[in-house]
């Protein structure tokens, strides 16, 4: 590393014979990139090509500089990200790393497979408008399917929403993208979060602090509400501190008692990611038609 490296702390080790960093020269070899198609807090990711194939890749640029978290693949600092990403390279419903390349002044390009005619679920939605009940029933099992996957591979994604998601128009699979903002699964409380404000819970806002299997339930509420309604339901903090939100067209009650309960205001009440999977809206009612709800909030 350049200046500062004695101060990176690594936050994990893994030893992964698949995975090597590769220099720069490497890279400009194998792979051609191209125009911008994402950019955040973490870096810029370019469309591209891989010169001996053709095959369509992605490739995340991470600078030094922007990285949050630091850790150790076969014995050289990579971002956390690498690490996650190395960690569940066997999950299906998440976009797989192909390479690992660092330059002269310690940026890092993440490679990625690009899938081709797909749309991430944000567009999706503002195109379509809310999805019906059917689609947003297997589009919500694959998430949350893959969440466990995740979980169990000892990765938590820490930003769940429609933007990190990609619908293959052909197929209707999801997949998830950009682990930039994840973490080592862990039981204790996490008291950092670098994810999207609209989609965390209320105890981060008044302790600072959350456990990660009930933050994670708590986004899963909401994207499963931005599918059914349209939008999120909470468009700043306080709303969400105060659990404010209104229903949008005529759903029947066991989504909305799903919500309901992954929106639970204290994280103790809200269900486990197995549980959720285990909901009557994703078991039995899942040939049910929509009916009015008149139930109370949990």
């Amino acid at each position: 590393m350049s200046s500062g490296e004695s101060c990176v702390v690594p936050a994990y080790r893994l030893k992964d014979k698949l995975r090597a960093v590769r220099d720069f020269s490497v890279f400009t070899e194998t792979y051609q990139r191209g125009d911008v198609i994402g950019s955040g807090g973490f870096g810029t990711v370019y469309s591209g090509l891989r010169i001996k194939d053709g095959f369509p890749v992605a490739i995340k640029h991470v600078p030094a500089d922007k990285v949050p978290d630091w850790g150790e693949l076969n014995d050289e600092l990579v971002p956390l990200e690498v690490i996650l990403l190395a960690k569940v390279a066997d999950v299906d419903g998440v976009i797989p790393m192909l390479d690992v390349v660092k330059n002269d002044d310690d940026d890092f390009f993440i490679v990625m497979q690009r899938p081709e005619q797909v749309k991430d679920l944000f567009d999706y939605i503002s195109e379509k408008g809310p999805l019906d009940e059917k689609m947003s029933r297997r589009f919500f099992k694959q998430v949350v399917e893959t969440v466990i996957a995740c979980h169990k591979r000892s990765v938590i994604h820490r930003d769940i929403k429609d933007e990190n998601l990609l619908v293959d128009l052909g197929s209707g699979c999801l997949k998830l993208i950009d682990f930039g903002s994840g973490d080592i699964f862990k039981d204790e409380p996490y008291t950092t979060f670098e994810g999207t404000e609209v989609y965390s819970p209320p105890e981060w806002f008044k302790y600072g602090c959350y456990k990660g299997v009930a933050a994670t339930v708590w986004s899963l509420g909401v994207l499963l509400y931005n599918m059914v309604c349209g939008d999120i339901p909470f468009k700043e903090s306080e709303f969400i501190v105060k659990r404010e939100f209104k229903w949008r067209g005529h759903l029947s009650k066991e989504v909305k008692d799903l919500i309901y309960q992954c929106l639970a205001f204290r994280p103790e009440k809200r269900p486990s990611l197995e549980t959720v999977l285990q909901h009557p809206w994703l078991t039995e009612a899942a040939n049910k038609p929509a009916v009015p709800y008149n139930g109370k909030p949990h």
